[in-house]
Protein backbone atom coordinates (compact mmCIF):
# COMPACT_ATOMS: atom_id res chain seq x y z
CA UNK A 1 0.00 0.00 0.00
CA UNK A 2 1.27 3.46 -0.88
CA UNK A 3 1.02 6.72 1.04
CA UNK A 4 -1.67 9.28 0.18
CA UNK A 5 1.08 11.60 -1.08
CA UNK A 6 2.11 8.97 -3.65
CA UNK A 7 -1.41 8.83 -5.09
CA UNK A 8 -1.66 12.62 -5.10
CA UNK A 9 1.66 13.06 -6.90
CA UNK A 10 0.85 10.40 -9.50
CA UNK A 11 -2.54 11.95 -10.13
CA UNK A 12 -1.30 15.55 -10.37
CA UNK A 13 1.46 14.49 -12.79
CA UNK A 14 -1.17 12.76 -14.93
CA UNK A 15 -3.47 15.78 -14.72
CA UNK A 16 -0.64 18.09 -15.77
CA UNK A 17 -0.12 16.02 -18.91
CA UNK A 18 -3.87 16.11 -19.61
CA UNK A 19 -4.04 19.90 -19.33
CA UNK A 20 -2.77 21.21 -22.64
CA UNK A 21 -3.54 24.00 -25.05
CA UNK A 22 -6.50 23.10 -27.25
CA UNK A 23 -8.58 25.08 -29.72
CA UNK A 24 -10.85 26.95 -29.68
CA UNK A 25 -9.11 28.55 -26.72
CA UNK A 26 -12.29 30.17 -25.37
CA UNK A 27 -13.75 26.68 -24.91
CA UNK A 28 -10.71 24.91 -23.44
CA UNK A 29 -8.91 27.65 -21.50
CA UNK A 30 -11.70 27.72 -18.87
CA UNK A 31 -11.43 23.91 -18.59
CA UNK A 32 -7.70 24.14 -17.92
CA UNK A 33 -8.30 27.03 -15.52
CA UNK A 34 -10.76 25.19 -13.26
CA UNK A 35 -8.69 21.97 -13.31
CA UNK A 36 -5.63 23.98 -12.27
CA UNK A 37 -7.34 25.61 -9.27
CA UNK A 38 -6.32 22.76 -7.01
CA UNK A 39 -8.63 21.50 -4.31
CA UNK A 40 -8.32 18.41 -2.14
CA UNK A 41 -8.23 15.93 -5.07
CA UNK A 42 -10.04 13.64 -2.65
CA UNK A 43 -12.05 11.67 -5.19
CA UNK A 44 -9.27 10.72 -7.63
CA UNK A 45 -7.02 9.75 -4.72
CA UNK A 46 -9.76 7.40 -3.51
CA UNK A 47 -9.99 5.80 -6.96
CA UNK A 48 -6.25 5.09 -6.96
CA UNK A 49 -6.31 3.92 -3.35
CA UNK A 50 -9.19 1.49 -4.00
CA UNK A 51 -7.44 0.03 -7.04
CA UNK A 52 -4.28 -0.45 -4.96
CA UNK A 53 -6.28 -2.04 -2.12
CA UNK A 54 -7.47 -4.81 -4.43
CA UNK A 55 -3.94 -5.68 -5.50
CA UNK A 56 -3.74 -3.94 -8.86
CA UNK A 57 -1.26 -1.33 -10.08
CA UNK A 58 -2.97 1.94 -9.21
CA UNK A 59 -1.53 3.60 -12.33
CA UNK A 60 -4.10 1.58 -14.31
CA UNK A 61 -6.82 3.61 -12.58
CA UNK A 62 -5.45 7.04 -13.53
CA UNK A 63 -7.92 7.53 -16.40
CA UNK A 64 -10.86 6.62 -14.15
CA UNK A 65 -9.50 8.94 -11.44
CA UNK A 66 -9.12 11.75 -13.96
CA UNK A 67 -12.66 11.18 -15.21
CA UNK A 68 -14.01 11.62 -11.68
CA UNK A 69 -12.02 14.83 -11.19
CA UNK A 70 -13.08 16.30 -14.55
CA UNK A 71 -16.73 15.48 -13.78
CA UNK A 72 -16.48 16.95 -10.28
CA UNK A 73 -15.06 20.19 -11.66
CA UNK A 74 -17.69 20.29 -14.42
CA UNK A 75 -20.35 20.18 -11.72
CA UNK A 76 -18.61 23.00 -9.82
CA UNK A 77 -18.57 25.25 -12.92
CA UNK A 78 -22.31 24.81 -13.37
CA UNK A 79 -23.05 25.02 -9.61
CA UNK A 80 -21.19 28.34 -9.47
CA UNK A 81 -23.35 29.69 -12.29
CA UNK A 82 -26.52 28.57 -10.49
CA UNK A 83 -25.32 30.11 -7.21
CA UNK A 84 -23.94 33.25 -8.91
CA UNK A 85 -20.77 32.56 -6.92
CA UNK A 86 -17.92 35.04 -7.46
CA UNK A 87 -15.12 32.87 -6.05
CA UNK A 88 -14.02 29.23 -6.18
CA UNK A 89 -11.01 28.20 -4.05
CA UNK A 90 -10.21 31.87 -3.56
CA UNK A 91 -10.08 32.65 -7.30
CA UNK A 92 -12.61 34.01 -9.78
CA UNK A 93 -15.20 31.48 -10.90
CA UNK A 94 -15.22 30.54 -14.58
CA UNK A 95 -18.38 32.50 -15.41
CA UNK A 96 -16.97 35.59 -13.67
CA UNK A 97 -13.58 35.37 -15.39
CA UNK A 98 -15.17 34.74 -18.80
CA UNK A 99 -18.99 34.86 -18.99
CA UNK A 100 -22.03 32.66 -18.33
CA UNK A 101 -22.25 31.24 -21.86
CA UNK A 102 -18.59 30.24 -21.76
CA UNK A 103 -19.13 28.61 -18.35
CA UNK A 104 -22.06 26.56 -19.64
CA UNK A 105 -20.28 25.39 -22.80
CA UNK A 106 -16.95 24.66 -21.11
CA UNK A 107 -18.80 22.68 -18.47
CA UNK A 108 -20.61 20.72 -21.18
CA UNK A 109 -17.36 19.72 -22.88
CA UNK A 110 -15.88 18.63 -19.53
CA UNK A 111 -18.74 16.16 -19.09
CA UNK A 112 -17.98 14.71 -22.53
CA UNK A 113 -14.24 14.59 -21.76
CA UNK A 114 -15.00 12.66 -18.56
CA UNK A 115 -16.75 9.94 -20.58
CA UNK A 116 -13.99 9.86 -23.22
CA UNK A 117 -11.43 8.85 -20.60
CA UNK A 118 -13.14 5.46 -20.22
CA UNK A 119 -12.26 4.68 -23.85
CA UNK A 120 -8.74 3.77 -22.68
CA UNK A 121 -10.07 0.61 -20.97
CA UNK A 122 -10.99 -2.77 -22.44
CA UNK A 123 -14.69 -3.11 -23.44
CA UNK A 124 -16.01 -4.88 -20.30
CA UNK A 125 -14.23 -2.41 -17.99
CA UNK A 126 -15.42 0.51 -20.15
CA UNK A 127 -19.01 -0.73 -19.89
CA UNK A 128 -18.89 -1.17 -16.11
CA UNK A 129 -17.29 2.25 -15.57
CA UNK A 130 -19.70 4.04 -17.93
CA UNK A 131 -22.73 2.38 -16.31
CA UNK A 132 -21.61 3.42 -12.81
CA UNK A 133 -20.66 6.90 -14.03
CA UNK A 134 -24.07 7.49 -15.64
CA UNK A 135 -25.91 6.42 -12.48
CA UNK A 136 -23.65 8.56 -10.28
CA UNK A 137 -23.83 11.64 -12.51
CA UNK A 138 -27.64 11.43 -12.62
CA UNK A 139 -27.83 11.21 -8.82
CA UNK A 140 -25.48 14.21 -8.44
CA UNK A 141 -27.86 16.24 -10.63
CA UNK A 142 -30.83 15.02 -8.57
CA UNK A 143 -29.02 16.03 -5.38
CA UNK A 144 -28.35 19.50 -6.80
CA UNK A 145 -32.05 19.88 -7.66
CA UNK A 146 -33.07 18.84 -4.13
CA UNK A 147 -30.65 21.47 -2.80
CA UNK A 148 -32.21 24.15 -5.02
CA UNK A 149 -35.73 23.08 -4.01
CA UNK A 150 -34.83 23.27 -0.31
CA UNK A 151 -33.92 26.96 -0.62
CA UNK A 152 -37.61 27.91 -0.89
CA UNK A 153 -38.99 25.34 1.55
CA UNK A 154 -39.43 25.75 5.29
CA UNK A 155 -40.41 22.12 5.94
CA UNK A 156 -37.22 20.26 4.98
CA UNK A 157 -36.84 17.13 7.14
CA UNK A 158 -33.63 15.51 8.38
CA UNK A 159 -34.16 12.39 6.17
CA UNK A 160 -34.68 14.63 3.12
CA UNK A 161 -31.52 16.57 3.92
CA UNK A 162 -29.50 13.37 4.34
CA UNK A 163 -30.79 12.08 1.00
CA UNK A 164 -29.79 15.38 -0.64
CA UNK A 165 -26.21 15.26 0.63
CA UNK A 166 -25.97 11.56 -0.21
CA UNK A 167 -26.84 12.30 -3.84
CA UNK A 168 -25.06 15.63 -4.19
CA UNK A 169 -21.81 14.62 -2.47
CA UNK A 170 -21.58 11.07 -1.15
CA UNK A 171 -22.42 9.00 -4.24
CA UNK A 172 -19.46 10.57 -6.05
CA UNK A 173 -17.14 9.48 -3.24
CA UNK A 174 -18.60 5.96 -3.36
CA UNK A 175 -18.44 5.96 -7.15
CA UNK A 176 -14.80 7.04 -7.10
CA UNK A 177 -13.89 4.09 -4.89
CA UNK A 178 -15.95 1.59 -6.87
CA UNK A 179 -14.26 2.72 -10.09
CA UNK A 180 -10.89 1.79 -8.58
CA UNK A 181 -12.31 -1.61 -7.66
CA UNK A 182 -13.70 -2.10 -11.19
CA UNK A 183 -10.32 -1.33 -12.77
CA UNK A 184 -8.70 -3.78 -10.33
CA UNK A 185 -11.29 -6.41 -11.37
CA UNK A 186 -12.41 -6.95 -7.78
CA UNK A 187 -15.45 -9.17 -7.14
CA UNK A 188 -18.92 -7.58 -7.34
CA UNK A 189 -19.30 -8.05 -3.58
CA UNK A 190 -16.09 -6.12 -2.96
CA UNK A 191 -17.09 -3.45 -5.48
CA UNK A 192 -20.41 -2.93 -3.69
CA UNK A 193 -18.82 -2.92 -0.23
CA UNK A 194 -16.16 -0.34 -1.16
CA UNK A 195 -18.91 1.77 -2.79
CA UNK A 196 -20.93 1.81 0.44
CA UNK A 197 -17.79 2.50 2.45
CA UNK A 198 -17.18 5.58 0.31
CA UNK A 199 -20.83 6.61 0.35
CA UNK A 200 -21.03 6.63 4.14
CA UNK A 201 -17.69 8.44 4.35
CA UNK A 202 -19.09 10.99 1.90
CA UNK A 203 -22.09 11.68 4.12
CA UNK A 204 -19.78 12.07 7.14
CA UNK A 205 -17.55 14.37 5.06
CA UNK A 206 -20.45 16.68 4.16
CA UNK A 207 -21.78 16.76 7.72
CA UNK A 208 -18.28 17.67 8.89
CA UNK A 209 -18.27 20.42 6.25
CA UNK A 210 -21.57 21.75 7.68
CA UNK A 211 -20.01 21.74 11.12
CA UNK A 212 -16.78 23.45 10.04
CA UNK A 213 -18.70 26.12 8.13
CA UNK A 214 -20.07 27.34 11.46
CA UNK A 215 -17.41 26.26 13.96
CA UNK A 216 -14.21 25.88 11.93
CA UNK A 217 -11.07 27.95 12.39
CA UNK A 218 -11.11 30.79 9.80
CA UNK A 219 -7.35 30.43 9.36
CA UNK A 220 -7.52 26.75 8.38
CA UNK A 221 -11.03 26.24 6.97
CA UNK A 222 -10.27 27.95 3.66
CA UNK A 223 -13.73 29.47 3.31
CA UNK A 224 -15.61 32.20 5.13
CA UNK A 225 -16.80 30.78 8.45
CA UNK A 226 -20.55 31.31 8.76
CA UNK A 227 -21.10 31.28 4.99
CA UNK A 228 -24.03 28.84 5.25
CA UNK A 229 -25.61 31.01 7.95
CA UNK A 230 -25.27 34.15 5.82
CA UNK A 231 -26.88 32.33 2.87
CA UNK A 232 -29.71 30.91 5.06
CA UNK A 233 -28.77 27.33 4.13
CA UNK A 234 -30.82 24.66 5.86
CA UNK A 235 -27.90 22.49 6.94
CA UNK A 236 -27.94 19.61 9.39
CA UNK A 237 -26.98 22.08 12.15
CA UNK A 238 -29.95 24.31 11.31
CA UNK A 239 -32.43 21.44 11.07
CA UNK A 240 -31.30 19.94 14.38
CA UNK A 241 -31.42 23.34 16.08
CA UNK A 242 -34.95 23.86 14.77
CA UNK A 243 -35.92 20.40 16.07
CA UNK A 244 -34.43 20.93 19.56
CA UNK A 245 -35.08 24.65 20.10
CA UNK A 246 -37.53 26.21 22.55
CA UNK A 247 -40.31 28.27 20.97
CA UNK A 248 -38.34 31.46 21.69
CA UNK A 249 -35.11 30.21 20.12
CA UNK A 250 -37.01 28.69 17.21
CA UNK A 251 -38.67 32.05 16.45
CA UNK A 252 -35.31 33.81 16.68
CA UNK A 253 -33.70 31.21 14.38
CA UNK A 254 -36.48 31.51 11.79
CA UNK A 255 -36.26 35.31 11.92
CA UNK A 256 -32.51 35.24 11.29
CA UNK A 257 -32.94 32.74 8.43
CA UNK A 258 -35.43 35.02 6.69
CA UNK A 259 -33.07 38.01 6.79
CA UNK A 260 -30.02 39.23 4.88
CA UNK A 261 -28.39 41.94 7.02
CA UNK A 262 -25.56 43.92 5.40
CA UNK A 263 -23.34 43.23 8.41
CA UNK A 264 -23.87 39.55 9.17
CA UNK A 265 -21.55 39.34 12.19
CA UNK A 266 -24.39 39.56 14.76
CA UNK A 267 -26.46 37.04 12.82
CA UNK A 268 -23.57 34.55 12.74
CA UNK A 269 -22.89 35.02 16.45
CA UNK A 270 -26.55 34.59 17.48
CA UNK A 271 -27.18 31.58 15.26
CA UNK A 272 -24.01 29.81 16.40
CA UNK A 273 -25.13 30.40 19.99
CA UNK A 274 -28.48 28.75 19.22
CA UNK A 275 -26.68 25.85 17.48
CA UNK A 276 -24.59 25.32 20.62
CA UNK A 277 -27.27 25.81 23.29
CA UNK A 278 -29.87 23.61 21.60
CA UNK A 279 -27.42 20.72 21.27
CA UNK A 280 -27.39 20.89 17.46
CA UNK A 281 -23.61 21.35 17.49
CA UNK A 282 -23.12 18.17 19.53
CA UNK A 283 -25.71 16.26 17.46
CA UNK A 284 -23.89 17.14 14.25
CA UNK A 285 -20.57 15.86 15.57
CA UNK A 286 -22.36 12.68 16.68
CA UNK A 287 -23.82 12.26 13.19
CA UNK A 288 -20.33 12.58 11.68
CA UNK A 289 -19.13 9.82 14.01
CA UNK A 290 -22.21 7.67 13.26
CA UNK A 291 -21.68 7.67 9.49
CA UNK A 292 -17.94 7.20 9.85
CA UNK A 293 -18.58 4.12 11.99
CA UNK A 294 -21.10 2.83 9.43
CA UNK A 295 -18.35 3.13 6.83
CA UNK A 296 -15.85 1.31 9.06
CA UNK A 297 -18.31 -1.53 9.70
CA UNK A 298 -18.11 -2.39 5.99
CA UNK A 299 -14.35 -2.94 6.13
CA UNK A 300 -14.76 -6.42 7.61
CA UNK A 301 -16.66 -7.45 4.45
CA UNK A 302 -13.76 -6.56 2.14
CA UNK A 303 -11.48 -9.32 0.89
CA UNK A 304 -8.28 -7.38 1.49
CA UNK A 305 -5.53 -7.60 4.10
CA UNK A 306 -5.90 -6.16 7.59
CA UNK A 307 -3.08 -3.75 6.76
CA UNK A 308 -5.08 -2.33 3.85
CA UNK A 309 -8.21 -2.10 5.98
CA UNK A 310 -6.23 -0.05 8.50
CA UNK A 311 -5.08 2.32 5.74
CA UNK A 312 -8.71 2.90 4.72
CA UNK A 313 -9.71 3.36 8.35
CA UNK A 314 -6.97 5.92 8.97
CA UNK A 315 -8.04 7.81 5.88
CA UNK A 316 -11.62 7.89 7.18
CA UNK A 317 -10.51 9.07 10.61
CA UNK A 318 -8.50 11.83 8.94
CA UNK A 319 -11.64 13.06 7.18
CA UNK A 320 -13.68 12.93 10.38
CA UNK A 321 -11.18 14.99 12.38
CA UNK A 322 -10.13 17.39 9.60
CA UNK A 323 -10.05 21.14 10.20
CA UNK A 324 -10.23 22.22 6.54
Amino acid sequence: MNHIEDYQKAFIDYLDNFIQERHPKNLYDPVNYILNLGGKRLRPVLTLMACDCFGSDYNKALDAALSIEVFHNFSLVHDDIMDDAPLRRGKETVHEKWDINTGILSGDVMLIMAYQLFENYKPETFQALAKLFSKTATEVCEGQQYDVDFETRDDVSIPEYLKMIEYKTAVLVGGAMKMGAIVAEASEEDQDAIYDFGRFLGIAFQLQDDYLDAFGNPETFGKQVGGDIIENKKTYLYLKAKEFASEGDKTKLLDWFSSQPEDASQKIEDVKKIFTETGAKTATKEAVEHYTEKAFSLLKMLNISEEKKQVLKQFGLGLMTRKV
